[in-house]
């Protein structure tokens, strides 16, 4: 039988989506339209970042899609991002906090620093 390349298997034993759906540089006004067309053709895993600054718009469309039944939070996999400006510790906790408020979602599936880079920054995102 062939290996079943649409998921990757994770350490935890849970399956992250090959191919998701990337935000950056994604037009305001315009993201959200790509997410919902994404979803309706099958995209699961959806990537984001705090500093690509359309983490609302994109929650809007998730929020949407999960209530009206188009799809179930845990069959997506959402992926955002630490920004530099908040690797120190008492800064990340609230920098997830306000992504998740954004996205309109209890969890993400994955949480990445951005850049393995911090900067000395007031908050920037």
């Amino acid at each position: 039988m062939a290996e079943d390349r649409r998921t990757v298997g994770l350490h935890d034993g849970s399956r992250m989506p090959s191919v998701a759906l990337g935000t950056w540089k994604a037009e305001k006004d315009k993201v959200g339209e790509a997410v919902a067309a994404a979803l309706e053709f099958g995209y699961r895993h959806i990537d984001c970042a705090a500093i690509y600054g359309n983490e609302a718009e994109v929650g809007e469309v998730l929020d949407k899609a999960i209530r009206s039944g188009t799809v179930k939070r845990e069959d997506l996999f959402i992926t955002t991002k630490l920004w530099n400006s908040e690797h120190c510790h008492a800064r990340v906790k609230p920098a997830l906090e306000k992504s998740l408020q954004r996205l309109k979602l209890d969890y993400v599936d994955l949480y990445l620093m951005h850049w393995p880079i911090a900067l000395n920054l007031p908050h920037a995102v």
